[in-house]
């Protein structure tokens, strides 16, 4: 979701590596490393960076891509994350903003990015109201990431008219089965208009060049502010048959409908999970959510939400499974495995399914470690009993705060063959700087804090399970 009241572009991307070599200290909680864990700063200085997602090509399994905003900013990997560089060109030159960006891999191989461009929004939290020119675009790469086509190809575009809607928070979702459907890319989102919020889906048959006219799949819209009482937060899975799985947020519950015949049609809307509100406010954050995301184990069909809420009174990550294709769904549980009603928020979750092993693995910001409940780290939270139970690691062991900036409304995360792979913002830690005293000779030093740039930074995190869990 588009937030940010500033926009700049950052077109130089270095990168620069940090190997996780020092002992933990998390102010009294220690958290074990994730195994083989390596960290990847894609933004050379603070900017407003934020909403990441990244992507593994099945295909290809060396071939990673992280993308960001703002504006549309894409990373690529060619050696299974061990290296990251930065791609040119990703973000479209005929709007003045870009971003809610993610991004998959089709069954050939193919990256796909997906974003929303506008000039302007609308008005705050109301974005029907004012709207200007606006869309949902995909743009595609033949090669990894590394290089991304000149045009993008339009999945919905406003043209500048009153009362149009504005197209928000798109995720695209590609159908890598062998089922009668592989191909077949999926887009689902929010439509905002001056008087509801609907979630509308449009798909692709052509690996991405045309676009069906969006249809509404929401059993009804919800309201159009963007705030508690919408329809949002749009995520979906294709299962081995090709059935697509399609969920969101809205009055409280997560609601789930499913499309057998390629996304021409789809179930009557249901809520699965009743959840505490998914919209809130935490200290240093005027604004997060709790939106789900959906993933699916192939080879048992089991399904997995997670989400996050403030049920315990503080915020958890939970997860609920399903082993009936979405009919009937578990009781949920803590992916945070610190103590019940400690006063820690854990927020901003996302969710991947190891394709290869079934294991699940959860990445979300933890503030576990500091008493006052403002400083958090990164920590990664992985299953292998089918979501019975997660042992918790730390994926950053330097807190930061996340305050005064624009922070985003989500991380990403993607796993294969046991490495596992986070995308997150982070905001930097204002550097010491050591100066002499010219009073007191040239011995007499003192630490001040340097200046930090305004701004946030993106991360990506690696760590090997095939390496932890098959010893040589």
């Amino acid at each position: 979701m588009f937030f940010s009241q500033h926009f700049r572009r950052y077109t130089a991307t270095t990168i620069f590596t940090v190997f996780c070599s020092a002992p933990l200290l998390l102010l009294g909680q220690d958290l074990p490393k994730a195994p083989q864990a390596q960290l990847f700063t894609l933004t050379p200085a603070p900017g407003f960076f934020t909403e990441p997602a990244i992507a593994v090509n099945p295909a290809n399994p060396q071939q990673v891509v992280g993308v960001f905003q703002d504006n549309v900013h894409a990373d690529y990997s060619q050696d299974a994350g061990h290296t990251w560089h930065p791609a040119e060109n990703v973000d479209p030159k005929n709007y003045k903003v870009s971003g809610d960006v993610s991004v998959a891999f089709d069954n050939l191989g193919h990256a796909f990015v997906c974003y929303i461009a506008f000039d302007k929004l609308g008005t705050f939290n109301y974005w029907a109201h004012g709207a200007t020119r606006n869309g949902i675009f995909v743009r595609r790469s033949l090669d990894g990431g590394k290089t991304w086509e000149a045009e993008h190809n339009p999945v919905a575009e406003q043209t500048s008219s009153p009362g149009i809607p504005f197209e928000d928070k798109p995720w695209i979702v590609a159908d890598n089965t062998k089922s009668r459907y592989a191909g077949n890319l999926y887009v689902g989102w929010t439509r905002w208009t001056l008087t509801d919020s609907q979630i509308v889906l449009s798909r692709s048959t052509d690996d991405g060049k045309t676009w069906s006219p969006p249809v509404e799949i929401d059993a009804h819209p919800g309201l159009p502010r963007d705030d508690n009482g919408t329809a949002e937060g749009f995520a979906g899975v294709v299962g081995p048959d090709g059935k697509l799985y399609a969920i969101w947020s809205q009055d409280d519950e997560i609601m789930l409908t499913t499309s057998r015949d390629g996304g021409k049609t789809f179930s009557h809307a249901r809520p699965i999970i009743h959840t505490a509100p998914i919209m809130f406010a935490i200290q240093t954050l005027e604004r997060a959510n709790g939106f789900p995301q959906i993933a699916i184990d192939p080879k048992t069909k089991r399904l997995y939400v997670t989400w996050s809420d403030y049920r315990n009174g503080d915020l958890d990550v939970f997860l609920a499974t399903s082993g009936d294709g979405g009919k009937h769904w578990e009781a949920p549980v803590r992916a945070n495995n610190d103590p019940v009603h400690n006063g820690a928020e854990q927020f901003f979750q996302w969710l991947a399914v190891d394709p290869t092993d079934g294991s699940i693995d959860v990445v979300f910001y933890d503030r576990r470690g500091d008493p006052a409940n403002r400083k958090q780290i990164v920590v990664l939270a992985r299953s292998t009993d089918g979501g019975h139970s997660f042992s918790n690691y730390a994926w950053t062991d330097e807190p930061f705060e996340a305050g005064g900036v624009f922070f985003g409304d989500y991380s990403g995360i993607a796993a294969y063959a046991g490495r596992v792979y986070g995308i997150w913002t982070e905001k930097p830690v204002p550097a010491l700087e050591v100066k002499t005293k010219p009073d007191e000779g040239k011995d007499a030093k003192e630490k001040e804090t340097k200046p930090q740039p305004r701004g946030t930074i993106v991360k990506i995190g690696t760590a090997d399970f095939s390496v932890a869990e098959h010893p040589k």
